[in-house]
């Protein structure tokens, strides 16, 4: 399994985010006490991909961007990269914009609409506890640049998840480059996966 340094300094992220938290349930109230290790560390699993895939300056876009994971970590960390999120919930859109302002992401842009409304195409495609395989393959191939990648993080299970997104795989030409394992930082064995789909 895998693991990675982090470079950048998240305190900040994580006494702004808590606080847009207790207005609007963007995280479990459980989950809180973990966001670190459950959502920021996680976020940042993309530094495996770009370990691994030399890719300069690409455009990305997280699909269902939801309270800013993994969007807002990676602009934090990357801060020559820009990202896009994207949501079709006006609350968590506003709550994201919020930290974005208080942090002063100029590398972050957010979009409240649906994926399949996007006609823009991306080099990279992220998604992070969204749907599963299949449907959110329906929302990234189409929006994908040729050469691109789509990275889904998944649980154990990414593997389940690949075998009933075949048909979708077949209708776009897709295929499976690489599925990148690590694990959380956290007492028990916590496995997760970054599969990376490509055209």
């Amino acid at each position: 399994m895998s693991n990675f340094l982090i470079q950048a300094d998240f305190t900040k992220y994580e006494k702004i985010f808590l606080e847009e938290n207790s207005f609007l349930n963007l995280i479990s109230k459980n989950d809180e006490r973990f966001l670190y290790e459950k959502h920021i560390y996680d976020s940042l699993a993309i530094k495996l991909f770009f370990e691994k895939y030399q890719i300069t300056n690409p455009s990305i876009l997280d699909i269902g961007c939801g309270g800013g994971f993994p969007c807002v970590p990676i602009a934090i960390e990357y801060p020559d990269i820009k990202i896009t999120g994207i949501d079709s919930i006006r609350k968590k859109i506003n709550a994201v914009n919020n930290i974005k302002e208080k942090l002063k992401l100029n590398n972050l842009y957010l979009i409240c609409d649906r994926a399949e409304n996007i006609s823009q195409k991306y080099d990279i495609i992220v998604s992070r506890a969204v749907a599963d395989m299949s449907k959110i393959l329906e929302y990234a191939l189409p929006i994908l640049n040729k050469d691109g990648y789509f990275i889904a993080y998944k649980s154990k299970k990414a593997g389940e998840e690949l075998d009933n997104a075949k048909k979708i795989l077949n209708k776009y030409n897709a295929k499976v480059k690489d599925i990148i394992e690590y694990t959380l930082p956290l007492k028990e064995n916590y496995e997760r996966n970054l599969v990376v789909i490509t055209l």
